[in-house]
């Protein structure tokens, strides 16, 4: 207690900044993801009277359906346009200066959504979903980059598994701010829509307090006296020889401290295995079944007999239950490990899907069978909020050098919005074909990425990036002769930071 105690003194810049760019970082995807749901019979509404007032004649039903399809589904189109700008931008104007404009362009989507109902127009709901995609899929390669470039090594772990519990916390207080007594009523479903822009508007007013990644602007823009400041702000005073020596080694290893295109990554032969790390993650979190828990939520508890009021205020407890697990997450990362939550994880969570499986297939026998559903539901978002939900987000930005962290991020990032993409159009068809049965096709995914990660993943606790790259070296060169790097290239970058 009284070490953490002395790092929450010590290390109150980073925890302030931790803070900073999680409320515009991926608390807007999660906010994004869960609100839409509870305005769509709105927005629905509001798109049928607009049409009766323009064209005197309500909407076919087909044509809505579209529409509200494409409302959907058009903040996945802009994700992937975001994510895939997410290189060039971070590697030509860093990532402080994207992430401020960025909260501009969020700033004006959510106004733009806000008077749509004002306007009595549709189409800018349309638009101000794309704009809102945009923006999503910029700032989560750049808030999971940034968290893992500014963190200490004994709390990398915890800095990077905090972009999850922002994650779920934006899932929470979407759900929570939908709730017909709050946000989500007929009159009020506008300002859901536009309170997306309040995160992005304190992230732009306190941003600028913070410097931008000490690694970025020693490597990248070669400012030395900025790197050392840049420390002493987020790290405090003190010796952190430590972290720095990893820093400077890393510089060393790098080939003309260059940062790599997307192809150029690709083709190098040194990160062939943690590109196929990075892609088997990105793809698990697609079909864990995490997306299907939720939206068998609802029908289970329907099936249990409980009012639709209530069914709305236990949904929520399955996302309350995520974000505790997250937070759970955060503090045993460092103790148990990257690898372990995440082999442990898809098993135990592949296992719970059996169970699922079994008492949705049950639950018309026995009038307690939906409860044991429903408990089994909410294990399963604990685990994987406890587990592979932090650990993935850790092992992305440990795994990868500062040369090659770019493109792997927009890699990344690319392959999980197309996911999201491809999931969204055809899992209500998969759903209505296998029903429950189809929970057994992410129990195989996660069976086969638990065996993988215990196979192929080297453990990434309290190493260095130049230490994790000889691990995964093994793999990339197994008959090679790898040439270690000297001591010597050290000596020229001593210094302390103590004031």
């Amino acid at each position: 207690m009284t070490g953490f105690l002395s790092d929450l003194v010590q290390y109150r810049g980073l925890f302030q900044m931790i803070s900073v760019l999680g409320i515009g970082g991926t608390f807007q995807m999660g906010f994004q993801v869960s609100s839409v749901t509870y305005m769509s019979q709105h927005v629905k509404a509001f798109i049928n009277e607009t049409w009766l007032e323009r064209y005197g004649y309500p909407i076919h039903q087909d044509n809505l359906l579209f529409l509200w399809s494409i409302t959907v589904s058009i903040f996945g189109i802009g994700g992937l346009l975001g994510s895939s700008g997410s290189r060039y931008l971070t590697v030509k104007y860093g990532k402080k200066k994207c992430l401020l404009c960025n909260n501009l362009l969020m700033i004006v989507a959510a106004s733009v959504m806000g008077c749509s109902k004002i306007a009595r127009s549709f189409e800018m709901i349309l638009i101000g979903r794309f704009m809102c995609g945009v923006s999503a899929g910029l700032c989560i390669p750049l808030h999971h980059q940034y968290v893992g470039e500014i963190s200490p090594r004994k709390l990398r772990g915890f800095v990077n598994s905090t972009s999850s519990c922002f994650w779920s916390l934006g899932k929470a207080v979407g759900q929570i701010s939908g709730q017909r007594e709050l946000l989500g009523s007929r009159s009020l479903w506008p300002m859901l829509m536009a309170s997306c822009g309040l995160p992005a508007l304190v992230q732009l007013v306190t941003l600028p307090f913070f410097p931008e990644s000490p690694p970025y602007l020693l490597m990248h823009k070669g400012d030395q006296e900025g790197f050392k400041k840049a420390i002493r702000q987020l790290w405090g005073e003190g010796h952190h020889q430590a972290e720095i020596d990893d820093i400077m080694k890393e510089k060393a290893t790098m080939k003309n401290i260059k940062i790599l295109s997307v192809l150029e990554l690709m083709k190098e032969p040194a990160s062939r295995w943690q590109l196929y790390i990075i892609v088997i993650l990105t793809v698990t979190v697609q079909l864990c079944g995490i997306n299907a828990i939720y939206f068998y939520t609802f029908e289970v508890l329907q099936t249990a007999g409980f009012e639709e009021r209530m069914i709305s205020y236990m949904t929520l407890s399955v996302g309350l239950s995520e974000l505790i697990a997250t937070v759970i997450c955060t503090s045993i990362i460092e103790r148990v490990g990257r690898k372990v939550l995440l082999r442990e994880g898809y098993w135990i969570m592949g296992s719970l899907l059996a169970g699922i499986t079994v008492t949705l297939s049950l639950q018309d026998w026995y009038f307690w069978m939906p409860y044991c559903s429903l408990c089994l539901i909410i294990l399963f978002a604990l685990v994987f909020g406890a587990g592979p939900a932090g650990a993935t987000a850790s092992v992305r930005v440990e795994i990868f050098k500062l040369s090659c962290r770019p493109s792997a991020f927009a890699i990344s990032a690319v392959l999980n919005w197309f996911g999201v993409f491809v999931i969204g159009t055809t899992f209500p068809f998969i759903v209505e074909n296998l029903k429950h049965f189809c929970f057994l096709i992410f129990m195989g995914v996660l069976f086969t990425s638990g065996i993988i990660v215990h196979l192929f993943l080297p453990e990434t606790k309290g190493k260095s990036i130049v230490e994790i790259s000889e691990e995964f070296n093994k793999l990339n060169f197994k008959k090679k002769h790898i040439p270690t790097t000297p001591n010597h290239v050290m000596e020229d970058y001593i210094f302390c930071t103590r004031l």
